[in-house]
């Protein structure tokens, strides 16, 4: 399941209504992104985050599919937040679930390697100096690029 929405959400409730009913479940992994309050030496007051509207679902349906097509997964939740947050705010949310936690566990870095180079997300940080949109990291493409396959080279 695939949300983009600028409201906040309750990991505890999200992961509730993932599992429950369902004891195939064997593993689950999530991940949490929040607002820092810093950038290098800088603080930040808030962050903003822009996307496309239907363009970004569209990625972030596909990053899930291709989850899917590489792990055997009971259930994959994505949500994304959009608008301008604070710091200690929370981001994103992914969890994956499987039957085993080897699946649980890729996928869910799968999804978050891929999430930071693929999904349409722009961040622009109100710094003390100003402020500034954030650019792409190397360290953030060297760790999608364990991802690819020779398929997709």
């Amino acid at each position: 399941m695939i949300r983009v929405q600028t409201e906040d959400f309750d990991i505890g409730a999200e992961i509730g209504k993932m599992t429950a009913g369902n004891s195939e479940i064997g593993g689950l992994a999530s991940f949490v992104g929040l607002v820092r309050d810093y950038a290098g030496d800088e603080k930040i007051s808030s962050m903003t985050l822009e996307h496309y509207p239907g363009m970004t679902e569209k990625q972030l349906s596909r990053l899930e599919a291709e989850a899917r097509e590489r792990w055997d997964l009971q259930d994959v939740l994505i949500i994304h937040r959009y608008g301008t947050l604070n710091p200690g705010d929370r981001i994103v949310l992914v969890v994956t679930a499987s039957a085993h936690r080897e699946a649980s566990l890729e996928s869910c870095q799968f999804l978050i390697d891929w999430l930071k180079t693929k999904a349409p997300f722009w961040k622009l940080e109100d710094r003390e100096s100003g402020a500034q949109w954030v650019e792409s990291r190397s360290e953030d493409s060297v760790a999608a690029d364990k991802w690819v396959r020779v398929t997709d080279a």
